[in-house]
């Protein structure tokens, strides 16, 4: 399971407690596709929530630090 580096930034900051309009802003892209970005993510990783896409996310890669 590879993510993109954009998925896995923003994976990274939904990780941290962003919501979705504050990462929109962070990274300069409409809300509309962070959310797009997300729900690939969740798709990729079979993913019923954020703190499930981390998690599994972080399962797989246990070096990995996001937080």
């Amino acid at each position: 399971m590879k993510l993109s580096p954009r998925k896995l930034e923003i994976l990274t900051l939904i990780a941290r407690g962003y919501s979705d309009k504050e990462i929109s802003y962070k990274l300069q892209m409409s809300s509309r596709t962070v959310q797009t970005h997300i729900y690939s993510i969740f798709s990729k990783l079979n993913a019923r929530n954020r703190a499930n896409a981390v998690a599994i996310y972080m399962q797989a890669h246990p070096n990995l630090k996001m937080i």
